[in-house]
């Protein structure tokens, strides 16, 4: 029996506080329990006891992450802009041949192997700025995921789009990652990836309302409330096919299959995707619909999951 319906079961069959409490927690405890799992992309392999090793605070992990990553951006715009103050490091000491490295390390195994084979020391603070890989706010958020999960914190990693960047007058895609607390109860949203720079709050404890998730663009978009242009990819598409990316990345991400950049289902891709009729694009509403609250509506995600190919199967390179 689901969880879902042994609640229904339940509310249906009166039973004293202690047990529909008790119901409750179970509830919630299998959803954490799922966010606890490792995913393709996520699993450490042989490193998981060297990320057990590490500082157990989230601040000092995320330090340790992000400075041993160098962004596209970054690289791309050398010293200037948002690195004038080299807080990423000096970029001329960069070779002059790397390029991003995402096609090339897309899961946390990867990453890790790649990092100790230019510094024995791994994550560290040492790390020397041409030493770095050069990766994007995907691979980070994986990165940081594998970390958290492997000291017994429920993570996630969320896909959709930030406008809170001081340059920015549109909401360009980004991911970020969520951990369950288990003080405060709750889950506490980060961008590990974004936290070098000062937006006006901490990036450590997301403010509701500031990171723009996916499924909110979407239905937002469809229903007139805000503009589609409003959302950018990062290659510079607008507007709701770009949305769609996004959303599809976020609920393969509660899946816990943190796919990469390049892989889309097939209703989603260019030539496709314009051609939707409205009960196809009400078919993804439904879903944006759940994914608004992934752990309320977690049994009705896991269904799709299991059983609609045409949401789960993806296109793109090889594939």
């Amino acid at each position: 029996m689901s969880i879902r319906k042994r609640v229904i079961h339940f509310l249906k069959n009166p039973v004293d506080n202690k047990c529909i409490k008790a119901i409750l927690n179970n509830m919630q405890q299998e959803i954490l329990d799922h966010y606890l799992k490792y995913g393709m992309f996520t699993y450490p392999g042989l490193y998981e006891e060297y990320f057990k090793s590490l500082p157990d605070d989230i601040r000092k992990i995320g330090h340790l992450v992000r400075w041993s990553l160098i962004h596209r951006t970054t690289l791309e715009w050398g010293n200037t802009s948002t690195n004038s103050d080299l807080k990423f490091g000096d970029m001329t000491k960069v070779p002059k041949y790397r390029q991003v490295e995402d096609d090339n390390l897309p899961t946390t195994a990867a990453m890790l192997a790649e990092l100790f084979r230019r510094d024995e020391k791994g994550l560290t603070l040492e790390r020397k700025v041409e030493d770095k890989l050069i990766l994007t706010c995907r691979h980070l958020c994986v990165l940081m995921a594998s970390v958290l999960k492997s000291k017994g914190i429920p993570t996630r990693v969320r896909s959709g789009f930030a406008g809170y960047w001081p340059w920015a007058k549109k909401s360009s895609d980004h991911w970020v990652n969520q951990y369950w607390d288990r003080k405060e109860n709750r889950w506490i949203a980060i961008d590990v990836d974004g936290s070098f720079h000062n937006v006006g709050f901490d990036m450590y404890d997301i403010p509701e309302g500031k990171f723009d998730y996916s499924a909110d663009a979407w239905l937002n978009v469809r229903q007139g409330k805000i503009d589609g242009n409003h959302f950018l990819n990062a290659d510079g598409t607008p507007g709701l096919m770009a949305i769609g990316w996004e959303l599809f990345y976020d609920f393969h991400c509660l899946m816990n299959n943190e796919v990469i950049y390049l892989h889309h289902p097939k209703i989603v891709m260019p030539g496709v995707f314009e051609k939707l009729s409205e009960n196809e694009l009400r078919k993804i509403d439904e879903l944006a619909k759940l994914l608004q609250n992934p752990d309320e509506n977690f049994d009705k995600l896991q269904k799709i999951w299991k059983t609609d190919k045409e949401f789960r199967l993806l296109k793109g390179a090889l594939l």
